[in-house]
């Protein structure tokens, strides 16, 4: 074993926060005082070094002094405080409404993850792995989020399959909300061409005729225009890969994969300000 000495690099008011909530939870759950392994500023600490840094949790269990059930057990519980914390769909919309915002969009990522076993039906009516995604040729999950229009992050889903459609897991988690958002709050939304069809207020680029027709002037124009606007959002899930590297490659179960990425949300809401 060699020694060594590292820093942190997230505010110290982040681990004060996630510390609180830690606490909170302890309280909840009627946890005696002095009778954890850890303090909940250490807690808090385990859980950001997990999430900024993508180490092993057995690693980091070993530099706490801990076993590596408790880690495992420990990181749980700061995902799930986190994740208590992430907005709610209809308040982001409002949110966004009342900060004066002339517009969301709306992309999907899938988080790549180990391999689980587990089959689907496609569309052909075969068996097909559920978490592996022929686009990507990866396995992962299907997570879907609304950014502002300078590409900040406002709201996740839960995570689905990764063989599922953006399309098909908008319409589970987020369209029914972004039609009321068009009626009611005059807010529209955009998208790219895997959300075609997806109805008023979600406005998709214009497919190209099939043949040797072309598109018209003014519909190239306008795929030209929401291209340069929609390609914002790209930097929402930058943001959250680039600063928390856990997410580049998740190990725990693919189904807790909205749980951390909206985990994650909230920490990078934290350090931006974002938090009431």
């Amino acid at each position: 074993m060699i020694a060594y000495r590292a820093m942190l690099d997230v505010p110290r008011a982040l681990a004060q926060y996630l510390s609180q909530l830690l606490n909170a939870e302890r309280r909840a759950r009627g946890t005696r005082r002095r009778s954890r392994a850890l303090t909940c500023f250490q807690h808090a600490v385990f859980g950001l070094r997990w999430f900024r840094e993508g180490r092993d949790v057995p690693a980091l269990a070993r530099d706490c002094g801990i076993s590596r059930a408790t880690g495992y057990r420990y990181l749980d519980e700061v995902i799930e405080v986190l994740a208590n914390q992430a907005p709610d769909l209809h308040e982001a919309l409002q949110r966004a409404k009342d900060d004066g915002l002339t517009h969301l969009i709306l992309d999907g990522k899938l988080f790549t993850c180990d391999r689980l076993g587990e089959q689907a039906t496609s569309v052909k009516g075969e068996q097909i792995d559920a978490w592996y995604s022929g686009k990507h040729r990866e396995q992962g999950g299907n997570v879907q989020a609304l950014m502002e229009p300078d590409g900040f992050p406002l709201w996740c889903s839960e995570v689905e399959p990764g063989s599922t459609h953006d399309i098909t897991a908008a319409r589970e988690h987020v369209l029914g909300a972004l039609y009321w958002a068009y009626s009611h709050l005059d807010l529209p939304t955009l998208a790219d061409g895997g959300y075609t069809g997806t109805g008023i207020g979600v406005h998709t680029p214009i497919k190209q005729p099939a043949g040797s027709q072309v598109l018209d002037v003014d519909n190239r124009t306008y795929n030209a225009l929401l291209r340069g606007l929609r390609c914002l959002g790209e930097r929402a899930f930058a943001l959250l890969i680039g600063r928390w590297r856990a997410l580049r490659h998740i190990t725990t179960s693919p189904r807790r994969i909205g749980t951390i990425v909206k985990a994650a949300l909230v920490l990078t809401h934290f350090e931006h300000g974002r938090l009431n």
